[in-house]
């Protein structure tokens, strides 16, 4: 912040440079509420699609155990054949979920902000260990939003299980009185039907979320009218100096122009506002080239050189208007104007040739 500004004179959109350089420094718009929702929806679709399966693979191999056990060798290799594939067996059942739990949480991350790798946030900083400005992060105004927020999260989750769960009361209260393969099968059911109305609540909660954080993120990079001249001045250099520039390249553009209408074949005058200089040579240049134009100070200038190196000079207003606003330098003429050019260079070869010729200017 510039010294001597406070919050209220941020009222300008942060600049692309105001965004990644927060960026650098691992300020993005994030809410941690969609990496729970893809590690929500990872976890309804184990418990949906892979669960069963490997809970029958692991059961039927547990069965073995214990309906042959007496034929299993006790000697130490054969012990330690059976705890190893036992073990590989119970690390696939624990530990492919947690890997697909793992990689659902950097995917939550990822759609938010990408790859994004800095130090900045694990940098030992003194004002994390200023109990003053802890008290601001817990009380303040982001603290008591979180704590509406997760209060708020959990009374719709809970409302959520309430609806799926209360239709179920009966069966779920007589499950004591079931074989263990009829729990199981209940329990599994309710679990899904729980996730998906979780799932549909949380999604509305991280959307909502999203939003409000990308809006506190936006306002806390919000900038002064002076920081943003500040970093155009830095990024583009001062408005004096450009434009100094520029009227640099113009004055160059300029005498280019100025350099090509003594070899010019006509000026097209307005008389004294527009001069368009044209250079035609028949059989070399296709159609009529404009090699100089210009208004006023410009115009005067273009109809002195005509007359210090004889180019005949023509007066006619509607067709100098309409090369200056239609023509471009050193490029033809537009062709709706070969007509009426081709008149005016007519009549200036008459001239060439010593015959006595009137020009009418176009209407």
């Amino acid at each position: 912040m510039a010294e001597g500004e406070d919050d209220s004179q941020k009222t300008e959109e942060p600049t692309q440079r105001r965004l990644d350089d927060a960026r650098e420094k691992g300020d993005v718009a994030k809410s941690q509420e969609i990496p729970g929702w893809f590690i929500l929806a990872t976890g309804l679709a184990l418990l949906s699609f892979i669960f069963p399966a490997m809970a029958r693979n692991l059961a039927s191999d547990m069965q073995v155990f214990f309906a042959e056990a007496h034929n299993f060798a006790v000697d130490p290799n054969a012990v330690m054949n059976m705890m190893q594939r036992t073990a590989w067996e119970v690390a696939l059942v624990v530990g492919l979920p947690i890997l697909f739990l793992a990689v659902a949480g950097f995917a939550g991350h990822y759609v938010q902000q990408g790859l994004l790798f800095t130090t900045e946030k694990i940098q030992p900083k003194l004002s994390k260990l200023n109990p003053v400005e802890g008290f601001k992060r817990n009380f303040g105004p982001q603290g008591i939003a979180n704590f509406l927020k997760g209060i708020g999260k959990m009374a719709l989750v809970a409302g959520a299980a309430f609806v799926v769960l209360y239709p179920k009361r009966e069966i779920l209260a007589g499950l004591p009185a079931l074989d263990i393969a009829s729990v199981l099968s209940i329990v599994r059911q309710s679990a899904i039907e729980l996730l998906l109305a979780a799932l549909v609540v949380y999604a509305m909660i991280a959307g909502l979320d999203y939003l409000f954080q990308r809006q506190s993120f936006m306002k806390r990079n919000r900038m002064s009218r002076r920081e943003v001249k500040d970093e155009l001045k830095q990024s583009e250099g001062d408005p004096m100096v450009r434009a100094k520039l520029r009227q640099i390249r113009q004055e160059r553009s300029q005498r280019r122009m100025m350099t090509k209408v003594p070899d010019a074949t006509v000026v097209v005058t307005n008389p004294t506002h527009y001069a368009i200089a044209l250079h035609y040579e028949q059989g070399e240049t296709p159609a009529p080239v404009c090699v100089a134009k210009g208004v006023d100070a410009v115009a005067l200038r273009i109809r002195e050189l005509a007359e210090e190196h004889s180019v005949p000079i023509v007066e006619d207003p509607p067709l100098a208007r309409a090369l200056h606003a239609t023509a471009d330098l050193d490029e033809e003429i537009p062709a709706e104007h070969f007509q009426a050019v081709a008149k005016v260079i007519g009549y200036v070869l008459s001239l060439a040739q010593g015959r006595r010729a009137r020009y009418r200017p176009s209407e």
